[in-house]
């Protein structure tokens, strides 16, 4: 008996610890590898990490009250009826649900800046003679009961739907759920993917109230695991990118706003369109979180996801909708005849490489321009980096050279930062025309140089390179890089912005880009190691690497130590 308790005492003591460190937006890409961007971003808006659960299995109740008290723990009063549980238990061990005595607790836990949490405690009463001992002996070894809880903020049956689907396109396995009279509340359990980076292996949405029509819905895949529907699912994500690209492209983030519903009628007309397939578009689009509606007023409203896509948004990501929708959605239907030939897709569609052909049509390069800006929050920390910091409290003004740098969109936040430094800016002629305008504020301390790699200006004390790399083959990056060596005096640093594969081949957004990067571009992301190699090819060095967001790096580098040859070693 005091082995039992104490091993008990144990899980729930750390099950405690895990609830107070974890939150919602850092928990669920463990859960489920490769969720991140709009769809993370809206599961965080619908719901969040309630609480961890576990079950335990005392003699009765004042042994279950002295585990709870010996890991600080009040009762929420005296355990309730878990039908849930105690169903799932008498089919698995084939019982009769009448004689499993299963009761529920949720003592409260504080998490992470004050979030009010819970440990949802299943107690199954394992009195002595019960014969239940090989049931606690399964339970224990296997925590069939163990898992991670995120309860849903005012769902509704459309809210539901999208959730499941959008867990389920990540790997979530339906696992059974029920309707708790008890609490008037609805479970969905999920089991996680094998990928999973914690040792919770099911997950929990609960939702306030009836929702057994969804629910019947979610119990009838558990019952089934049919793989057809769920490649199914994965089979229509061409489709949430041109509701998206719609979306945009009719500037109905514009004619929304997000605290006030719009009627379909009078949007609509504002926007040119015809309601009933507006509707039917808004309704998709609900599903995946970019807008929401009020079901009494008939209206829709903008979420912060949604929001994103307005025009007058910061950094907006609108560009990025209409070009992923656009020449790069007609050109990654040729991504079989990429892999099956190594030419690139946007070459054999349109008869010539992007930027030649963006360059060709002043409102493609324009877009183009804008969606390479729309990224621009992978930048956010950049201006704060060590040797930008540096190169700011130097006796003497120091120059910040960017190469290639588009619109001037890096530059301008390193500059607006840091108003002691200078900064050049290297670009084709009609992109220089374009960062004039968006670099205007800093006066004369930003100058322009027209001109291609061959042309990196000399003298600069600090160079930036940003995601310019993958848009080239090894060949072309040595070349590029030693023109940047060439250029740079020998105190001089090279900060190279990139997103970089994961060593461990764990999900990452630089693994998506680098299949778009080979089709789209002819170029490829790479790994550390491989632009190491680069690097010393160069006569550079990388000497460290930072995190950023969107799963961006910044590789440091400079010039490598005299002595050593181009592969970076002793010559």
């Amino acid at each position: 008996m005091i082995t039992t308790m104490s091993g008990d005492t144990s899980r729930l003591r750390a099950t405690v610890d895990f609830v107070r460190e974890q939150d919602t937006a850092g928990l669920l890409p463990l859960l489920l590898p490769g969720l991140d961007g709009p769809e993370l971003r809206a599961l965080v808006e619908r719901c969040r990490f309630a609480h961890a659960a576990l079950l335990l299995f005392p003699h009765d109740a004042d042994q279950l009250h002295a585990m709870l008290t010996e890991c600080g723990l009040t009762p929420d009063g005296p355990p309730r009826p878990s039908v849930v549980v105690r169903e799932r238990l008498a089919v698995r061990h084939r019982r009769d649900p009448a004689g499993l005595d299963v009761g529920i607790l949720r003592p409260a836990v504080t998490g992470p800046d004050g979030a009010h949490r819970t440990v949802e405690v299943f107690a199954l009463t394992v009195a002595p003679g019960s014969g239940l001992e090989p049931v606690v002996a399964h339970e224990r070894e296997h925590r069939h009961e163990a898992h991670l809880a995120f309860e849903v903020d005012q769902p509704d049956p459309l809210v539901l739907r999208g959730l499941c689907a959008t867990l389920g396109r990540h790997g979530a396995v339906p696992d059974g759920g029920g309707y708790n009279p008890h609490e008037n509340g609805t479970v969905f359990y999920f089991a996680a993917p094998d990928a999973a980076k914690t040792e919770y292996r099911r997950m929990e949405l609960y939702a306030p109230g009836d929702h057994r029509d969804v629910l019947a819905a979610h119990l009838a895949e558990h019952r089934t695991r049919r793989p057809a529907e769920a490649l199914l699912r994965l089979l229509t994500g061409a489709w949430t990118t041109q509701a998206l690209a719609a979306f945009a492209q009719l500037r109905v983030p514009d004619a929304l706003d997000t605290d006030r519903t719009t009627g379909v009628d009078a949007l609509a007309e504002e926007v040119g369109a015809t309601p009933r397939p507006l509707a039917t578009l808004l309704r998709y689009l609900e599903m995946l979180g970019v807008v929401t509606s009020d079901q009494g007023a008939g209206g829709y409203r903008l979420t912060a996801l949604g929001a994103l896509l307005r025009t007058d948004a910061p950094d907006s990501m609108g560009p990025l909708a209409l070009m992923y929708g656009g020449p790069f959605y007609r050109s990654f239907a040729a991504l079989a005849h990429t892999v099956r030939t190594g030419e690139t897709g946007f070459e054999h569609v349109f008869g010539e490489n992007h930027f030649d052909h963006f360059a060709r049509d002043p409102e493609l390069a324009d877009l183009f321009d804008r969606s390479m800006a729309a990224g621009s929050a992978m930048f956010e920390p950049l201006p704060t980096h060590p040797v930008l910091l540096a190169a700011s409290r130097s006796p003497h003004p120091a120059t910040v050279v960017d190469v290639a740098g588009g619109n001037g969109a890096l530059l301008g936040r390193v500059l607006g930062v840091h108003p002691r430094l200078r900064g050049v800016l290297l670009e084709r002629a009609h992109v220089v025309e374009a960062a004039r305008e968006a670099l205007a504020a800093h006066g004369d301390r930003c100058t322009y140089r027209v001109g291609d790699f061959a042309d990196v200006p000399a003298g600069g004390d600090v160079y930036l390179l940003s995601r310019v790399l993958h848009d080239w083959d090894d060949d072309r990056c040595r070349e590029i890089l030693r023109h940047c060596a060439a250029a740079m005096p020998d105190h001089a640093d090279l900060l190279v912005v990139e997103r970089v594969l994961p060593a461990d081949g764990s999900a990452s957004l630089a693994t998506a880009w680098d299949l778009h990067m080979m089709c789209n571009v002819g170029g490829h992301e790479r790994g550390a190691d491989h632009y190491g190699r680069l690097f010393a090819d160069a006569g550079l060095t990388l000497v460290g690497r930072e995190r950023l967001p969107l799963d961006g790096s910044v590789l440091h580098v400079r010039k490598a130590p005299v002595g050593e040859g181009l592969s970076g070693r002793p010559s």
